[in-house]
């Protein structure tokens, strides 16, 4: 199957935010060593693909709420057909259709993703010394803009160079090797840790999963997918990690204002009220919740502050005994109905 349709969007979409930012005045020449055209055509790449994602997006959490409500089922079916897998699988798709819950939904946003990421890859690989002029034109480009795109640089290093460009490739850029590897390791760094974050943003407020495979799901997701950004992403050419660091800015932002507008049940009852039992109380000897309570302190994890809590006073305790004599009468206080003398 050909990505030639997908090389072509993408395309279309860079050089229509790069002639418009030419149009708003924004010079294609390089201030502070950067041409900001393109790199502000890259970043609204970004801007235009998650607006058009975005109600996909929402429906990524509002799948992952219906199968968080469903572990109790799940756990149970689990139970039930202990050893039978077939019957499970059957019993868990019907439960799956019965509740329209969408196991799948949960990564369609990354799945829809992926085509556009290899599209900008290879279009931005494409920006190349040597090239005939027809193939400059290739996926609509005209001469001109291929040209300023080919000379475009993020503080003096081009957006086509790599951390793993050969000294050759360096050469027919014009770039320093030295410069490429520093700028491009630094870019690497904030890549995988906006990847960590996006990710420990959303456990953070949705909870640790019990069921061991979610749990590993989960940690992969988390700790794995970040850990291989730093050898893969040598393989990037600048402006795809441009791309990726500004989609997980983006990421983190409208996650965050999905999550207020959408809270996990656990996080729905603003009133101060938990679902924990309160301290001294005794609980039933129920299953627990599948999925562990959300912790609270925002996207790094600090852990509020406890409120503080009254105590309890046992008023029976004090309460004087029926016939007991009053401890430590003040001196000269007269009894109360006494006769004057």
């Amino acid at each position: 199957m050909s990505l030639d349709p997908i090389y072509y969007a993408i395309s279309w979409i860079l050089l229509r935010w790069h002639s418009l930012w030419d149009a708003i005045g924004i010079p294609d020449d390089r201030v502070i060593g950067t041409n900001w055209a393109w790199i502000l055509a890259i970043i609204f790449l970004v801007v235009t693909l998650r607006i058009i994602l975005f109600p996909v997006f929402v429906k990524q959490i509002k799948s992952q709420r219906a199968m968080q409500a469903l572990q109790p089922k799940v756990k149970a079916l689990q139970e039930k057909h202990k050893g039978d897998r077939e019957t499970l699988q059957k019993e868990m798709m019907e439960l799956y259709r019965t509740e329209k819950a969408n196991p799948l939904m949960g990564c369609l946003p990354m799945f829809l993703q992926i085509p556009v990421f290899f599209g900008l890859f290879h279009v931005l690989q494409h920006l190349k010394p040597g090239l005939s002029d027809e193939n400059k034109q290739l996926y609509g480009w005209p001469l001109e803009q291929f040209n300023s795109a080919f000379q475009a640089h993020l503080f003096n290093v081009p957006i086509s160079a790599k951390f793993g460009s050969s000294a050759e490739q360096l050469a027919a850029l014009g770039a320093d090797g030295t410069t490429v590897k520093i700028l491009a390791a630094v870019l690497v760094l904030v890549m995988m840790a906006t990847t960590f974050l996006t990710q420990r943003q959303m456990i953070l407020k949705t909870g640790w999963a019990e069921d061991p495979q979610q749990l590993m799901i989960q940690r992969l997701m988390l700790y794995g997918i970040p850990f291989t950004l730093l050898f893969s992403g040598a393989l990037f050419p600048i402006g795809v990690v441009i791309y990726w660091v500004t989609n997980n800015l983006f990421t983190l932002a409208q996650q965050q204002w999905v999550l207020r507008k959408f809270p996990p049940p656990q996080m729905a009852n603003k009133g101060g009220t938990s679902a924990r039992p309160a301290a001294g109380t005794k609980t039933s000897g129920g299953p627990k919740s599948p999925v562990q309570p959300a912790r609270t302190g925002g996207l790094f994890g600090r852990k509020a502050e406890a409120e503080p809590v009254s105590p309890v006073v046992d008023t029976k305790a004090l309460a004087p005994k029926p016939g007991a004599k009053p401890v430590n009468p003040k001196k000269g206080a007269r009894p109360a109905n006494k006769p004057k003398g």
